[in-house]
């Protein structure tokens, strides 16, 4: 069997659960799949011996690619039901794609190392927050204005490119802090992954990487980005279903306990290797 064969025929089994464990989790808990898929893509390749000095950048970059196609898909079914902020959108917008672009310039710049403790640091503090945050915790009783949206905007596309995420995880309590409806916050931050991803991904594309994993464009990885997408498209409804069967808050909170920890064992990898 072809050595390229050996490496790829595991690697898709490991891809296909990878994939299904992002779906439900995001459908059920409504949180995006970059914050699963970044750290399933690290444990998955480095287990499969194609690691390197810029994994972590392939990661961010497949994890981006997914997200164009699955917040395409979300901001559709949000926009039926008038669920997106439009306005928001437009407000947010210029900033998010600035900072994404700017993100993508860094990571171009800095070792995988460097991209796994900004991981694991904000996915720690993401985590905290989905624990502990409160719901009447404000802000603002409304959405900052033209000089605050383009600040905050360019906050979260620059580390939210960096991470390899879309807009949720981020937008979607940052909005709530800003007194917008949970619902609405939800729909809008659909968004949000698409005006981070899109020009992220194509920074990630052009990324010259030569221990990138068999197949890669840059930095973006074809095999995990298609068997990815079409594992979450499936599983993805399954998780939305089960949200509607059950409280998700007890699960939110299992999860929230779950991402702390991967985010503390990235930072261990990255202050003991």
């Amino acid at each position: 069997m072809p050595a390229d064969l050996v490496t790829l025929l595991p690697m898709a089994v490991v891809l296909v659960l990878i994939g299904a464990f992002a779906g439900v989790v995001g459908g059920l808990l409504g949180v995006g799949g970059g914050i699963v898929l970044v750290p399933a893509f690290f444990y998955a390749f480095q287990s499969l011996g194609l690691g390197g000095d810029h994994l972590m950048q392939v990661c961010v970059g497949t994890s981006l690619a997914t997200i164009v196609v699955t917040s395409i898909r979300s901001v559709n079914g949000h926009s039926r039901r008038g669920a997106v902020d439009w306005e928001v959108l437009k407000r947010w917008g210029p900033g998010l794609v600035i900072g994404a672009a700017l993100g993508v310039l860094v990571a171009a710049q800095v070792k995988s190392l460097v991209l796994q403790a900004v991981f694991g640091g904000l996915a720690g503090v993401a985590g905290l927050y989905m624990a502990f945050g409160r719901e009447h915790w404000r802000l603002g009783a409304a959405m900052p204005g033209l000089a605050g949206a383009g600040i905050l905007s360019s906050v979260v596309g620059f580390f939210s490119a960096l991470m390899g995420i879309g807009g949720g995880t981020f937008g979607v309590p940052l909005m709530s802090l800003y007194s917008l409806p949970i619902h609405r916050a939800v729909g809008t931050a659909s968004g949000f992954g698409i005006l981070i991803a899109v020009p992220a991904v194509l920074g990630f594309l052009m990324m010259p990487l030569r221990d990138a994993p068999p197949l890669s464009i840059g930095a973006v990885n074809l095999p995990a980005f298609a068997i990815v997408i079409g594992s979450t498209l499936v599983t993805t409804p399954w998780g939305v279903a089960l949200a509607h069967r059950m409280d998700p808050r007890p699960l939110k909170r299992a999860f929230a306990v779950f991402l702390t920890l991967v985010a503390l064992n990235m930072l261990r990898k990255v202050a003991f290797g």
